[in-house]
């Protein structure tokens, strides 16, 4: 399978205005889902599954009200690559799925 490639500056930005909501931080992708403490186990449960088939693993955050999802490639020393997007398209489906409301 080897590493991944590393996108350039203009490739993150493009991916990024495919995926409203999102934003860089640093060497990696965060979104914040506000929804409910309950929705957010259930989706996390989802994230997990989607996560270990595509075999590449969010950091998930969750709180009382809102779920906040970061990704990155560690095998790239943390730098972005399209694995990341795609993930975080998957994501988006599901908290869609779980009834997350979207961040403007």
């Amino acid at each position: 399978m080897g590493v991944p490639k590393p996108l350039t500056h203009e490739e993150i930005a493009e991916s990024l205005a495919e995926l409203p909501g999102w934003e860089q931080d640093g060497d990696a992708i965060t979104r914040t889902y506000p929804i409910g403490y309950h929705a957010a186990v259930a989706a996390i449960v989802t994230i997990a599954d989607r996560a270990r088939r595509v075999r590449h693993h969010p950091a998930l955050d969750l709180r009382v009200d809102h779920l906040r999802a970061s990704i990155s490639t560690p095998d790239t020393g943390n730098r972005l690559t399209a694995a990341d997007f795609d993930l975080a398209h998957r994501i988006d489906a599901i908290m869609a799925a779980h009834q997350a409301l979207p961040l403007d």
